[in-house]
């Protein structure tokens, strides 16, 4: 095992975080915008410009505030013409769609400023992990954590993105990490940076207000297993009253985060479109008719003043009516269905994250059964403050099965697995050198499992299931194929002056063209309705296909006439039945059908 000096734990640490920051960055600048990303960066841009929050509402605004910073300081060309404002409205994507229409290729460069400036998010994740496990299981442990987020895949794809998952990851972490120091130390220094933080973490995402039930039940189950303050009743009105400062606190950030723009409305004056808000079920065809309405008018609920923005609450609103009825069918392992599946996310936990990090996990638990009780560093009690959050967070959006399609969704799960995980690092007394010698190896074949795909890290997949070559016949979506790959097969388009233009059908929302991409759609028989049985030949030609659409799912992007469109279910056969060329990436396969 290499030992650390103290002296040079610093360099080791920065040179860590030094290496991340430079694969992030890099990955930034190569990646083309993902689906959301279109429609998450001009979402921020509108906050900046107009002073309103009505963008993008299904997730709260922080990530986007600093991911447009820079890109307005560069005056980008701006085009709102497809905004709209009703009950339910999402004009994010069509807008996105407009702003790289107008900024064409010069958007690329938009995008990586913006998604530079999202990387202090992985900073401050990286250096909990490191402070956390070292408070809990060492030196050892603490450069072991640091390494598991600084390589880790699923954290190096996010951190790359102008999307809110890696700032809700690390800012979750961040709020638990100072819970678990308010619950050792319960000081009123400590309850106004709890509350400060808390604020923070539940503006990157609505996962996060699941805190607010969940601490006061860690602080009682904390405070019962205190053998000498379960009878000292000071001690529970005083951490009682800190807890609930602290929660004000957070509201109050919250507020701040969106101007206090509408806040303290009356229940009753909100325009609801979810079931649970409205009271009523949804039309059939949810995109085209909506119920509009609020449950609590007449009720006595409905004076309450809500002490949230209401923009706020008009996300959460949003959210719940997508989870109640979304349009895009569920996939897992070769099946289509309109809900989801329970254990969907623990499966996608099995193939998306490395093999070496359930190894360190078990070697861990190995550790720990060669470990007296008395002369270990932690407590049960700082395993379950550990465990907890990333458990709610998991039991939470497993419980949502009206679709189950991202794996990004249990991100924040993955860092308190790191540091537990970080445990055992620590040498047992016995089989010292075997030990060591399979930890060293461990550590390198998570690294290096990585690192053999990247920068193509959103479509990682384990040697469980053959890498991200098979990945398509497991999950699909933002897990392998989320319009990220197109820079990569705009180069291969380039060095194959044979192949122009394209036909191309591709998985993202915006114009390939409007990136520097000759391409044509492919013949329109190609392009149907997925008509079962529907028999056409593949005219002889180059093809670019997403692997979602070879796999079945529906394109977002819009062809001429301004509809949606997937490929046909006997093309999508066809195409399956050969063998490609090549690919840009693992998202986009390339295909020749000779004359």
């Amino acid at each position: 095992m290499v030992r650390f000096n103290p002296k040079r734990q610093r360099f080791v640490a920065l040179a860590l975080v030094g290496v991340h920051s430079c694969l992030l960055a890099w990955g930034a600048y190569r990646q083309s915008p993902t689906y959301n990303e279109v429609a998450h960066l001009v979402a921020g841009i509108s906050y900046w410009q107009f002073g309103q929050f009505d963008v993008y509402r299904v997730d709260p605004p922080l990530t986007r505030l600093v991911a447009a910073l820079p890109v307005l300081a560069a005056k980008p060309t701006t085009d709102w013409k497809s905004f709209r404002e009703h009950p339910g409205a999402r004009p994010e994507f069509h807008l996105g769609k407009d702003f790289v229409a107008a900024n064409g290729e010069r958007s690329l460069w938009l995008y990586a400023i913006a998604r530079w400036a999202c990387i202090p998010f992985s900073w401050l994740g990286a250096w909990i992990c490191y402070r956390w496990a070292q408070e809990l299981y060492g030196l050892r442990g603490a450069f072991l954590a640091l390494a598991l987020w600084c390589f880790e895949p699923n954290i190096l794809a996010h951190a790359q993105l102008v999307t809110p998952d890696l700032g809700a990851t690390a800012l979750g972490l961040t709020a638990s990490y100072c819970f678990w120091r308010w619950l050792k130390t319960p000081t009123w220094a400590w309850t106004l940076i709890v509350g400060g933080v808390l604020g923070l973490a539940e503006l990157t995402k609505f996962t996060w207000l699941i805190l607010f039930a969940l601490w006061p039940v860690l602080w009682t189950v904390w405070r019962l297993s205190d053998l000498q303050a379960r009878t000292e009743r000071r001690h529970w009105f005083r951490e009682a009253a800190q807890l609930g400062v602290a929660f004000l606190l957070a509201i109050y950030v919250i507020n701040l985060g969106y101007a206090f723009e509408g806040s303290f409305q009356p229940l009753n004056k909100f325009q609801f479109v979810s079931n649970a808000f409205t009271g009523t079920e949804m039309a059939d065809d949810h995109r085209t008719k909506q119920h509009v309405s609020n449950r609590f008018v007449g009720s006595r609920l409905g004076a309450l003043l809500v002490p949230f923005p209401s923009d706020y609450v008009i996300g959460v609103d949003l959210q719940k009516k997508d989870l109640e009825n979304f349009s895009q069918k569920s996939y897992l392992r070769g099946e289509f269905r309109d809900h989801g599946w329970w254990y969907f996310y623990l499966y996608c936990l099995s193939i998306k994250t490395p093999i070496g990090l359930w190894v360190l996990l078990s070697l861990g638990r190995f550790t720990a059964a060669f470990v007296r009780p008395e002369r270990r560093p932690h407590t049960v009690r700082d395993t379950l403050a550990l465990l907890a959050p990333g458990a709610a967070v998991l039991f939470l959006v497993s419980s949502q099965t009206a679709f189950t399609i991202h794996f990004r969704y249990v991100l924040p799960l993955l860092p308190f697995l790191f540091i537990w995980a970080s445990r055992s690092a620590a040498l047992p007394p016995i089989h010292r050198r075997f030990y060591s010698l399979a930890m060293e190896a461990t550590i390198t074949w998570l690294i290096a499992s990585s690192l053999w795909i990247y920068p193509h890290s959103l479509s990682y997949f384990n040697e469980v299931v053959g890498g991200p070559n098979n990945g398509a016949n497991h999950v699909l979506d933002s897990n392998i194929d989320w319009g990220q790959d197109l820079l990569f097969l705009r180069d291969w388009v380039k060095d194959h002056t044979e192949a122009r233009p394209i036909n191309l059908a591709y998985s993202g929302y915006f114009n390939p063209i409007d990136v520097g991409i000759e391409y044509q759609f492919p013949n329109a028989l190609l392009l149907g309705n997925g008509i079962p049985g529907k028999t056409i030949s593949l005219e002889p030609a180059w093809y670019a296909i997403s692997v979602n659409l070879l796999r079945g799912m529906k394109s977002p992007m819009p062809t001429a006439d301004g509809n949606w469109n997937a490929l046909s279910t006997s093309a999508a056969a066809d195409f399956r039945t050969l063998r490609p060329i090549g690919r840009a990436g693992y998202s986009i396969y390339l295909f020749h059908v000779p004359q």
